[in-house]
């Protein structure tokens, strides 16, 4: 039987190494193809894959079982649940991966993408440009259809001439900057608050005017700190929390 193939992980040595590995695998898990297979590598195999321990991987495994994405069968191995849940809570330790994770595992509409007017709130991020590129997409729940975020990203427009908008029906923005375009991202930094859903956002994610929403900003630096992308998205409040583990 074929098995799963994860995407490659490049190692932060500042954070858990078992924790790297679990949302870089529930990134490749959650984001995969519907024919892909469901049979993932065995334990040797995924250490070797991502240049870890048995035992790191082991605890990696052990994340996505608790998680509900994957199940392991002793002599048979470890499979992905294609039932498994993908609304899962916004978390967050500090990886790149992470936040792939949580953004993958929905079904995405482009809405609009092209040249827009960089909003006077986000001129700091961009110095001396008058334009940038948006792109602005609905994700929903793959398995009810129900909608669950609307995302506005304002991206430079150096980089995003190297997207394919295609790639963003498959892959989180984050994902198709680092993986597709080649951007060496050297940090995101996120902010989450409370809002009340105004007439558009109220509309696209079907909720009732001023409901509550979590609206999400995040801005993606390069190598050089210089803002590639600011995301602002918009999540329903009653699909979402937001939690933030901090590592002595």
């Amino acid at each position: 039987m074929t098995t799963f193939a994860p995407d490659s992980l490049a190692l932060n040595r500042k954070l858990p190494l078992w924790y790297q590995v679990s949302q870089s695998l529930r990134a490749s898990i959650l984001g995969r193809s519907p024919e892909a297979p469901l049979r993932l590598p065995t334990e040797d195999a995924l250490a070797a894959h991502y240049g870890v321990s048995v035992l790191t991987m082991r605890q990696a495994l052990k994340e996505l079982e608790a998680e509900g994405l994957i199940s392991r069968h002793r002599r048979r191995g470890t499979f992905i649940e294609p039932s498994a849940r993908r609304g899962a809570p916004v978390r967050l330790l500090g990886s790149v991966d992470a936040i792939v994770a949580q953004q993958s595992g929905m079904t995405t509409e482009l809405l609009e993408h092209g040249p827009a007017t960089v909003p006077p709130e986000l001129s700091e991020y961009f110095p001396g440009l008058a334009e940038v590129t948006g792109f602005r997409r609905l994700r929903s729940d793959e398995e009810t259809g129900e909608p669950t975020n609307h995302a506005h990203n304002y991206v430079r427009p150096d980089v995003a001439a190297l997207i394919d908008p295609a790639d963003l029906l498959r892959s989180p923005m984050t994902k198709v900057l680092r993986d597709a375009v080649g951007v060496r991202i050297s940090r995101i930094t996120d902010t989450v608050e409370a809002r009340l859903a105004d007439p558009q956002t109220a509309r696209l994610l079907q909720v009732p005017l001023l409901s509550p929403i979590l609206h999400y900003t995040g801005i993606t630096y390069d190598q050089d700190g210089h803002a590639v992308d600011v995301a602002r998205i918009h999540y329903r409040g009653d699909r979402f929390s937001f939690t933030v583990t901090l590592e002595a």
